[in-house]
């Protein structure tokens, strides 16, 4: 509610003294080592009402500040990897039952001895000691440790303990308002829960999926997300759970479809960490009065009791957890860091029990300064030990992060078509090693032609790469080049920048008798011998369900061998998804020691392929939101098979409508001399086919289709995805 006597009291001028905290808070209170989150809150209470008086607390703070937590809560389930939840589950749920009941026996008995509350009220009271709000969680994001097992324990701990704090809050009205405890309500708001937990699940994904895929701007995308949240918000608060949990529920569902390295999840956390977040924390700021503690004894006792006991009891399940799991000192801290907090469910408690007469003025002044010192220890404990886990990680890592860094590649992304290119630097991204901050990235526009529409072209296409790659704050170097033949002028841009690996857009047939690669890769495969990254997918990346990998045996013998395996795991990490390699037992132990070395803990599956050209049976396997990869040899190279010559013909009258990356890996030896003959870059990756062509070429397709359903059938199935 608006304060009439606060000095200032119009939006605009309000909304740029918040900007102005916002910017000058965490800059003025890192010379007194005072945490950011610390910072936003001690200055909401010096503007807010309750110390200086200089804003008031009108409409922008109830609508940020409520967006705030929601955005907190989204962050918190959108940066879990569920692989790694999936693992920590069960700790996750011992910690959330030992958070939930140490507070509520230990919280009821303070509260009924040393309070002198009723026994129901008592157990309302003690509610709020079990529930906590992630708020130091920024801290943990700014520290990159948001994979950590012992966060995604925490994280998944929240889960229950809110929602039993919600139950707690639902019987405790309820017997206060019906004079008797009435189970038909908590199973209605149980029954409402299971309902709510199909729709998100089941429905969320499935819409996001037809949306991206309809839909691949960055803008309408984010704004889609932020529908996708706020619905999922408003629906948990309409059947009587707290709308924070529907945030999170969000998050957890739509992570799969927001990479890390996208353009989407860059504007997420950037939004909310600029704006929404400091709102919300400078808001919880403003509610805290601090006359209370020196009102009165019986104000100031109220307030003591309440910050000793919940810290306390966060405390002992944080130790409860460690000694079950036998954990270290730091990780018992970390637990402690960020469950002690309380904010959200608490303050929703509070305000529900003081409006129906269970809790006087002084449990509510008492939970407000009770919020202030749960932050304040919340924010302190938690950088405190995110600090020493990052150091810890970095020692442990040792020489094996140097020698990741050492091994940094530097890549180079082949843009012919403005259409394709923020595609083909979006893929670029999510197969970079995340260890390469010495690699390098170029850009590269071959042009066989000086007319002003070419140079627009390749101006356009350089201009959409480097700002798909600035979308995630990576530094792209554009590189446009005036060359007769294509092949030519790729092949010198690779040995002048020392390039590693080439990613380039699938040839598009021209003509019938045209190739399925084109002239251009097979004469680019024998000019160099970098890995080459050869793509084609018809849906956005980030819809992607599985990657299926058709390996060749004798592959690990392979200079490149690791180098595509690598990039295959940055992939499949970023994307979430499944990767199923479909190769001999020999190469599977191989791919397995390369995924463990470099620390790659994804869904990883393995089927027994023991002949190369069996791969044409994943025809009916591979599905539209399938991502099929074809690792592939040169001919001078050890794992080359004959069969491997109708590779092109396979794949065009098998996967001529997947998605598709044909990958040659890295070989030992300098690559022949390039043709000199002049190629028009009319016949290149961007050439448009007559309508003729995709008219005849739809028929073809349809009748592929067609086949693809029907063939095989009476086979013996040797694959099975």
């Amino acid at each position: 509610m608006q304060n009439a006597t606060a000095i200032v009291t119009d939006p605009v001028l309000i909304f740029f003294i918040v900007l102005v905290i916002i910017l000058l808070a965490p800059v003025l209170l890192n010379r007194l080592k005072i945490p950011h989150i610390i910072g936003m809150i001690v200055a909401g209470v010096v503007v807010g009402p309750y110390g200086i008086d200089l804003l008031a607390r009108d409409a922008s703070f109830e609508i940020f500040g409520q967006v705030g937590i929601l955005y907190l809560m989204f962050l918190a389930g959108i940066e879990i990897d569920m692989y790694h939840l999936k693992k920590n589950l069960g700790k996750g749920m011992c910690f959330g039952a030992y958070t939930f009941l140490v507070p509520m026996i230990l919280g009821t008995v303070t509260s009924y001895y040393l309070l002198h509350l009723d026994w129901l009220t008592s157990i309302l009271l003690a509610s709020m000691y079990a529930s906590h709000t992630l708020i130091a969680y920024p801290v943990i994001s700014r520290f990159g440790l948001t994979k950590s097992s012992t966060v995604i324990i925490t994280i998944a701990g929240t889960i229950v303990t809110v929602l039993g704090a919600l139950i707690v809050l639902a019987v405790c009205v309820g017997i206060h308002v019906d004079g008797e405890f009435n189970p038909g309500t908590v199973l209605m708001l149980l029954l409402r829960l299971v309902v709510y937990c199909i729709i998100v699940v089941y429905a969320f994904p499935r819409v996001t999926r037809w949306f991206f895929k309809k839909y691949n701007d960055n803008i309408t995308q984010f704004v889609y997300v932020l529908a996708m949240v706020f619905l999922a918000s408003y629906s948990a608060k309409m059947i009587g759970l707290e709308s924070v949990l529907g945030a999170f529920f969000a998050g957890l569902v739509l992570n799969r479809y927001i990479p890390n390295m996208s353009p989407l999840m860059n504007r997420i956390e950037f939004v909310g960490n600029a704006i929404f977040i400091p709102y919300f924390l400078i808001g919880v700021g403003m509610l805290i009065n601090v006359e209370v503690i020196v009102k009165g004894w019986d104000a100031l006792y109220v307030a003591v009791v309440m910050s000793v006991v919940a810290t306390l009891c966060k405390w002992i399940a944080a130790w409860m957890t460690q000694v079950t799991y036998r954990m270290s000192g730091l990780d018992r801290m970390m637990i402690f860091g960020l469950s002690n907090a309380q904010a959200a469910a608490t303050l929703a408690a509070v305000m529900i029990g003081f409006n129906i007469g269970m809790f006087d003025e002084s449990v509510l002044n008492g939970t407000i300064v009770m919020i202030l010192v749960t932050c304040t220890i919340s924010s302190i404990v938690t950088e405190q030990a995110a600090a020493k886990m990052k150091l810890q990680q970095m020692q442990s890592e040792g020489e094996g992060k140097v020698d990741k860094v050492a091994r940094s590649r530097n890549t180079l992304i082949s843009v012919a078509n403005p259409i394709t290119a923020g595609a083909l630097v979006d893929l670029a991204m999510l197969m970079r090693n995340p260890y390469a901050r010495t690699g390098k990235m170029y850009a590269l526009h071959v042009r066989n032609d000086n007319s002003e529409g070419s140079r627009a072209i390749g101006r356009n296409s350089l201009e959409l790469a480097v700002q798909a790659a600035a979308s995630v704050d990576v530094r792209l170097m554009p590189i446009e080049r005036y060359d007769l033949n294509f092949v030519t002028g790729l092949v010198n841009t690779i040995e002048e920048r020392d390039v590693s690996e080439v990613i380039l857009g699938m040839h598009r047939k021209a003509t019938i008798i045209d190739s399925f690669f084109g002239s251009k890769i097979e004469q680019l495969l024998a000019s160099t011998h970098k890995m080459l990254v050869i793509t084609r997918c018809f849906i956005p990346v980030s819809t992607i369900t599985r990657i299926v990998v058709s390996v060749p045996p004798k592959s690990q013998y392979e200079t490149g061998f690791t180098g595509w395996v690598a990039a295959l795991g940055n992939l499949t990490r970023q994307l979430g998804c499944r990767i199923i390699f479909c190769c001999p037992v020999e190469v599977q132990s191989y791919i397995r020691a390369v995924l463990k070395r470099d620390g790659f803990e994804i869904r990883s599956e393995y089927r027994d392929v023991e002949e190369w050209d069996d791969f044409v049976l994943l025809a009916n396997k591979v599905l539209d939101d399938d991502l099929f990869v074809v690792v592939n040899a040169r001919r001078a190279s050890v794992s080359f098979d004959s069969s491997m010559d109708q590779l092109p013909a396979f794949l065009q009258k098998y996967f001529s409508r997947n998605n598709l990356i044909v990958i040659y890996p890295e070989q030992f030896g300098a690559g022949a001399a390039p043709t000199s003959s002049i190629d028009p870059l009319a016949s290149d990756i961007t050439a448009t086919p007559s309508e003729l062509w995709l008219r005849v070429a739809g028929y073809y397709r349809r009748l592929i289709l067609l086949r693809k359903r029907f063939t095989q059938r009476k086979r013996i199935k040797k694959i099975d995805l």
